[in-house]
């Protein structure tokens, strides 16, 4: 079985569509690459309680939870109390995050910068022989900021510890129709209930009809279930296949 995990962002500027929210299409992709699966992205507001009610629920039913957004000095930055209070417990100014805060600001050092250094109690950090400032960790849930260069700088620092076995990835591109090609993804399903299909149609594409992906964590599996797929093509229907071994870190 594969890890699971859920991406919560917070932030009423997505709700508001004030910033397009990236973060969760990027740690999904580098997730995935990671042999992680991710099984639901929530938004939602800069709201304590709300913070609270889905991070307690999305812990109790995935492996990893990974928060973007609410982390900052201002007064919407929510998130740490929101993650207390999902666990009972309370928000704590450690002493490690303020010496790291002194040492950037020195005598520019003012409360609403301290707030940084209020994480929920019991709080851990990671990266912190990579990172400027480290990953708080509360439990299974991995509190990221929302600024997406420091969101991922942050998540390329610790990555490796996600690390899972790998999906195997096949990507077929035909001229076939979607609406001719479904009766062949549904047989192959049938015949390979544990493959993992995908079928994404392109109206404006001169090349190709349909890209359908294949997944599978088994490479036997996967290849099996592909030659099976490919045999029921027509000769020219098939533009090009693409193959995704695992990665390594």
């Amino acid at each position: 079985m594969s890890k699971q995990a859920a991406i919560l962002i917070i932030g009423n500027e997505i709700l508001s569509g004030k910033t397009v929210d990236t973060n969760s299409a990027y740690l999904s992709k580098e997730l995935r690459h990671l042999g992680v699966e991710v099984r639901e992205i929530r938004v939602i507001p800069d709201e304590v309680d709300q913070i609270a009610l889905v991070t307690r629920d999305f812990s109790d039913r995935f492996d990893y939870v990974f928060t973007s957004g609410g982390v900052g000095p201002t007064h919407d930055d929510v998130t740490m109390e929101g993650i207390a209070r999902a666990f009972d417990t309370k928000v704590i100014r450690h002493p490690a995050l303020v010496e790291i805060l002194r040492s950037w600001y020195k005598n520019d050092l003012n409360e609403a910068r301290l707030k940084m250094a209020q994480v929920p109690d019991g709080s851990v950090f990671q990266g912190l022989d990579k990172l400027s400032f480290p990953l708080v960790v509360v439990k299974n849930v991995y509190i990221f900021p929302g600024i997406p260069e420091i969101l991922r700088e942050k998540f390329e620092a610790v990555k490796s510890s996600f690390k899972d076995s790998p999906y195997f990835l096949k990507t077929v591109y035909v001229k076939t129709p979607e609406g001719i090609l479904a009766n062949h993804l549904n047989d192959l399903i049938r015949q390979y209930p544990e493959l993992l299909v995908g079928s994404y149609p392109e109206m404006n594409n001169p090349l190709y009809h349909v890209k359908v992906t294949v997944e599978s964590k088994d490479s036997r599996y996967l290849e099996e279930a592909f030659q099976a797929f490919m045999k029921t093509l027509p000769e020219d229907a098939v533009v090009k296949v693409e193959s995704s071994p695992a990665e390594s870190f």
